[in-house]
């Protein structure tokens, strides 16, 4: 290994001292190996702490130790025209420095690797290699014979710089989330002192997150993109019920499975709200067979100064600009179902049945308090019930306090739009009333001019006293008794039925009886019908 030990330190140590990142470059090794299975094996147990992450790839010979994985730098992509050993995968390695990695993290480097009936072990020690006296560094090695079926190779990180204990479950999501490969041939495992296994796949990335709406590009995006599409650029974008947290916002780009670009939104105004709930990745291989090196050494981010990658940048700008606004609309009508379902109200229809100069008001305080507050559902249903409660359907007719029976005969008419005959289904039911408690089979004006006034046969006066119990004056029962007499002789003649329906419409379209004239009759005969349930015989 030739080596500047200086330039080891910094590309190693000082790159790779996050454990996913460190570890994420021993997967990659064995993707690139073609591995099916790689096992990783954390031991945490009795002082003693060390990584161990085991393959079944193709693995080394002593030759290829040599010339290749110990050798900084190499260019990987020109030696092997990018493709792994049998042409089965697209190598995920490019730049020859991963394997530094391994030094970020621990100070000692078991290998073992197999291949054509050779096992070959060697070890790495970090105070040999930085010591060094010369820039050349010769591991202690061993080869013995193994059965020529048994391939693979195994990497067993020791004297660890972490002293933290392992927690299992968070490492295996933060790999998770720098790979975008893992399908039926490629299976990690994860374990923590022989305990259960824990598979690490792309369910992993976003197990916590209570997702709302998903895009998927370009399947299902209704706005096309010709630049992300010429570039077979792919992905999943989700938003969340709930804002997430910093850590977790943000689009991670891939490309040929590995991550190159940590979660971030490209420059888009990320300081509007929607932004707080998207998260999501997109597969972005074209970046990874350019000629030009776009890729950070870490792995963290691609080369935003270049013309390709400030279009490729411009692109994902514009299709987050619109998946923030098709996310404001979706959002909306999801939001809308299931405060819906809470208060079991239809807010689309109830909206349809308010009056214009109503209904604006309304559908702003609702997407206030749906759409822009960060209310509970449960509290977000109380505000919109409550609403709904002071202006229901058709308010105008329901602030009336109309009276039950002239509820009963008028409403299915009035949300017709068919206000003459509301009225006069009213005032049939009236006089059917009137009858019924008069013992009367006079129609009309004769009938309300003989059950009611001075000499009518009904009063509805009598029973009421003074709140000191007196009675109140001549004067003033007969003042009322006049009125109920009067007014109800008034209806009678006010509307005439039956009237062709032709008729019906030009009186609403003419102005000559409009929806106002409807409720004022309607509200002046819930007056007389209350008058009327008071009424008692005058004798």
């Amino acid at each position: 290994m030739s080596f500047d030990p200086h330039t080891i330190e910094h590309l190693g140590v000082k790159m790779y001292s996050v454990l996913p990142n460190a570890i994420a470059e021993l997967i990659a090794n064995a993707y690139d190996a073609e591995a099916e299975v790689v096992n990783i094996e954390l031991k945490d147990d009795e002082g003693e702490k060390s990584i161990s992450v085991i393959d079944d790839g193709v693995g080394m010979t002593f030759e290829e130790v040599n010339d290749k994985f110990l050798r900084i730098g190499r260019k990987r992509r020109n030696e092997d025209n990018g493709v792994s050993h049998s042409g089965l995968r697209k190598v995920t390695g490019r730049k020859g420095l991963g394997k530094l990695a391994f030094f970020g993290i621990g100070d000692t480097i078991n290998v073992e690797t197999k291949k054509n009936g050779e096992c070959i072990k060697f070890t790495l020690r970090w105070n040999d290699l930085i010591n060094s006296v010369t820039p050349e560094y010769e591991p202690h090695f061993n080869i013995s014979d193994c059965d020529p079926e048994e391939t693979g190779t195994t990497i067993k990180l020791e004297d660890l710089k972490r002293k933290s204990s392992f927690n299992k479950y968070d490492l295996a999501v933060s790999l998770s989330k720098l790979f975008n490969f893992f399908d039926d041939s490629f299976n990690v495992y994860i374990s923590c002192n022989g305990d259960e296994k824990l598979q690490i796949d792309d369910n992993l990335k976003y197990s916590n997150l209570d997702k709302q709406i998903e895009w998927i590009f370009p399947n299902n995006f209704d706005i096309p993109n010709e630049y992300l599409d010429e570039k077979q650029v792919s992905g999943l974008i989700m938003a969340t019920e709930k804002p997430l947290k910093p850590g977790l916002r943000g689009i991670t780009l891939f490309a040929h499975g590995r991550l190159v670009n940590a979660p971030e939104f490209f420059g888009v105004g990320e300081s509007s709200h929607g932004y707080s709930y998207l998260t999501g990745w997109m597969n972005v291989d074209f970046v990874d067979e350019l000629e030009e090196d776009v890729i950070s050494t870490d792995r963290q981010s691609l080369n935003w100064d270049l013309p390709i990658t400030t279009e490729l940048r411009d692109n994902l700008q514009n299709l987050l600009r619109d998946i923030e606004r098709d996310w404001r609309e979706k959002r909306k009508v999801e939001k809308r179902k299931r405060v819906s379902r809470k208060v079991e109200i239809n807010v689309e229809e109830w909206y349809s049945k308010l009056p214009e100069s109503v209904q604006s008001s309304v559908e702003g305080i609702v997407n206030s308090v749906i759409e822009d507050s960060e209310l509970s559902d449960e509290k977000q249903s109380e505000v919109v019930d409550l609403l709904h409660s002071l202006i229901p359907e058709y308010p105008y007719y329901h602030w009336r306090h109309i009276h039950p029976t002239v509820r009963d005969a008028s409403y299915e008419d009035y949300k017709k739009f068919d206000f003459y005959r509301a009225v006069a289904e009213t005032i049939k039911r009236y006089k059917e009333r009137v009858q019924s408690k008069s013992n009367l089979s006079k129609d009309g004006m004769d009938l309300m001019f003989n059950a009611f006034g001075e000499k009518g046969v009904l009063s509805v006066t009598k029973k009421f006293k003074k709140y000191d119990g007196t009675e109140f004056s001549k004067t003033t029962k007969e003042d009322i008794e006049a009125g109920q007499q009067h007014i109800s002789a008034g209806v009678m003649v006010g509307v005439r039925n039956p009237l062709a329906h032709e008729e019906i419409v030009e009186l609403r379209k003419s102005g000559l009886f409009t929806e106002k004239d409807c409720l004022d009759m309607l509200s002046l005969l819930s007056h007389l019908f209350r008058r009327l349930d008071d009424a008692e015989k005058s004798v």
